[in-house]
Order: structure tokens, then sequence, then C-alpha cells
């Protein structure tokens, strides 16, 4: 059974390219566009629309940390980075510019198709649940959050974030002023992904954050209970 979703890999080394390609084609993904440099890159996202970004951090004319978010100034599609860098420090890189998960070279060409699929699945379940009409809408006194039309507003501006961002608000706004431990929220929002759990965790909260307003060192929405874990307190105007 074919899948219709739309890949993009964006790799300088032909012999990766032509593997993940191979094995994509074997496992039934049937569209799927490659890149080898950065304007290569930019030139096909400008072009079409892509339901997975796999990118490479090393390209020969830039940055692929940069090409992420460039990438995210044009959509929210997941990125998987896939990489021979593999200090935490380039894995915690990747995820502050807008990655959504990190692989490490050299890699099995299958596990790449299992996070594909985990990333799909997560997307469409979510896309399911926006197109139900009676999908609440969240509405406090800094910002405003519409989840059917993945539309964040603060302070009466629209406000771009990730899918991975907006699955985390989404979370924390059906369920205000509960606690959550670094793993309970991994669990219910990334899934099946396996890769840096606690620091994939704080990376996010804290750049949802600052697209909320919330302050970065006094956060008064999403609190930080020290070893215990995290609580969203919606914002209502009466703590002045």
């Amino acid at each position: 059974m074919k899948d219709d979703a739309n890949i993009l890999i964006v790799d300088d080394e032909a012999g990766i390219l032509k593997m993940l390609d191979i094995t994509l084609q074997k496992e039934h993904f049937t569209h799927i566009t490659t890149a080898s440099t950065k304007a290569e890159a930019l030139q096909a996202i400008t072009g079409q629309n892509f339901d997975v970004i796999l990118l490479d951090v090393m390209l020969p004319d830039g940055d692929g940390f940069a090409l992420c978010s460039a990438i995210r100034q044009q959509t929210t599609a997941p990125i998987l980075f896939i990489s021979a860098r593999s200090s935490d420090f380039d894995k915690l890189t990747g995820l502050s510019v807008g990655g959504d998960d990190y692989i490490t070279k050299p890699f099995n060409p299958l596990e790449v198709v299992a996070r594909i699929r985990a990333i799909l699945r997560r997307q469409r379940v979510y896309e399911k649940k926006a197109d139900q009409p009676e999908m609440k809408s969240y509405i406090y006194d800094t910002f405003t959050f519409s989840p059917d039309k993945a539309v964040l507003t603060v302070h009466g501006k629209i406000v771009q974030a990730t899918a991975k961002e907006l699955k985390l608000l989404h979370f924390f706004c059906e369920n205000p002023n509960r606690v959550f431990t670094t793993s309970q929220i991994y669990e219910r929002v990334w899934g099946e992904d396996v890769f840096g759990e606690e620091k994939t965790v704080t990376i996010h909260i804290a750049k949802l954050r600052k697209k909320l307003g919330d302050h970065t060192r006094k956060p008064s929405i999403i609190v930080n209970l020290r070893g215990i874990g995290y609580k969203f307190i919606p914002p209502t105007g009466d703590d002045s």
C-alpha cells in the first residue's frame, strides 16, 4: 500500500540520499524529493508542501541549523535532523531552532522509516481531531489558541509555532492546573520518539513560554515545580 506523504530529504552525501530514497520506496513512500544544498532545499520548500523533512546539519553552502530556522519561516512541517554531529550540544541546538527529532549517523535506515511513520501517525490523529467541529478553542487573558485552525494569538497578534509546540500547548490547555512530570509530558506529547526525554521537553517548554510572553526567569503560565514537574496556570489577568 502506497503512502501519499510528501517527504523532502536534504543531505550532501549522494550515498545517503540514495539509501534513504531506496529504503523509503521499498516501504511504500512514493513522493520523495531530494536536495543536496541549502539553496536546493529552500527552492523545494518554496515550490511545494512537505509532510516530513529530513535534514542534514553539514551542507556545502550553509549550516543545517540556519536552514531549519529559514524553513520554519515557511512551514510547520516536522523536521527530523540526520547528522554525523552527535554531541548533546548539537542535538539541543537542533531542537531549539525548530527540529522535532534528531538521529545521528551512522544509522539504520529502517529506524528513520519508523520515526517518519510515528510522526505521520501523530499528525493524522491531530488533524482528525482538528476536523471535529466541537473541538474547543481556548481563550485566556493574554492569548487565545484554536487547535482546529492551529492558530495561536498572543496579545492580539498571531504567533508562528511549530506543530510540536502547538501540540504541547494543546496538552497543557486540556490539563490546566495539573502537575505532570517531564516523563509524563514526553510520553503524552512525543509518544514513540526516543531521543532526549528531559532535555527535549525542557527546550520546547522554554520556546513555548517565550512565544506566550511568559517570563523566562519567573514564569507564571507554565510553572516549573522543582523536583516535581510542570503545571499550566491559565492567565486570568488577576495577578496584577
